[in-house]
């Protein structure tokens, strides 16, 4: 869970117009100066008008909405590097392309007649294929640790079975047995649940890069506002088709962390991602 921003500290450190240093912070200077040089009594006058100041400011709405802004977008910034870390170069290379082919969208739709709206679906498509290729990510380390663990778990089983057929085991070594036995079961039903999982998954983000493809073809062969807003209704009803597909798959991602609220980064497909990308491929 997030943790909640103080509205008290962003107002101790608000900075309107683009100040590069607070205002808040030359009252506060000059009321300790005052008080220094001509009369005591005037910190107190400055520590009260600093509360006043303090806490008027933390309970306006529009101030509270901007920094609620700025803290989701600093979690989603960091979500997408904690995401990414978890890759290997191949799923990396596989969100890097898909946010390419998702800032020409961009780019196409903001010369034609697209709403906010609009782009902003082309936002969460690939910000929701970061969060697909973390979930099969997931998935891969369970079903690797399953290959490498197979044998061993056979053979326990198989002596497992073997000592219970011998039939001079009291009551608790059995018991004992034929709970390993159980315990052995469950691990191998879970891997074979990880990998039914990885490849709903995997498909998935299949249709979801060959959607964004297909949208970002066909917008550039578009030539007119109407074929572009064609495009970008196939492109909303493959999100759409998306986001139904993960609610009803909600068992398919228990006891995952990937699939949280938070809104995609603001630089999700600006070029100083691009500049990195071209860096980390060379």
């Amino acid at each position: 869970m997030n943790k909640r921003p103080s509205y008290l500290a962003a107002a101790f450190n608000a900075r309107p117009l683009g100040m590069p240093v607070p205002p808040n912070w030359f009252g506060l200077a000059a009321f300790g100066l005052l008080g220094w040089l001509v009369n005591p009594g005037l910190w107190l006058v400055g520590l009260g008008l600093e509360g006043l100041y303090l806490w008027s400011l933390s309970r306006h709405e529009r101030f509270r909405a901007v920094v609620d802004a700025q803290a989701g977008a600093s979690d989603s910034s960091s979500r997408y590097e904690e995401l990414l870390k978890q890759l290997d170069s191949s799923a990396q290379g596989h969100q890097y392309e898909i946010e390419r082919e998702s800032a020409e969208i961009v780019n196409l739709l903001q010369r034609s007649s697209a709403t906010g709206s609009q782009i902003e679906d082309v936002r969460q498509m690939a910000w929701l294929h970061l969060k697909l290729l973390g979930a099969r990510a997931s998935f891969a380390e369970v079903i690797e640790a399953a290959s490498r663990e197979r044998r061993n778990l056979d053979e326990q089983e198989r002596r497992c079975r073997d000592r219970l057929a011998a039939g001079d085991t009291g009551d608790e070594l059995r018991r004992s047995l034929e709970q390993q036995l159980q315990v052995i079961a469950s691990r191998h039903e879970a891997h074979r649940d990880a990998k039914r999982r990885f490849e709903l998954v995997d498909a998935e983000l299949a249709r979801l890069r060959q959607q964004v493809s297909l949208v970002r073809e066909q917008a550039l062969l578009a030539t007119d506002s109407d074929h572009i807003a064609q495009s970008l209704d196939a492109l909303s009803a493959s999100l759409n088709e998306a986001n139904r597909w993960l609610r009803d798959q909600r068992e398919l991602f228990a006891g995952l962390d990937q699939f949280t609220d938070e809104p995609p980064p603001a630089d999700l497909l600006a070029s100083k991602r691009g500049t990195r990308r071209a860096k980390v491929s060379e």
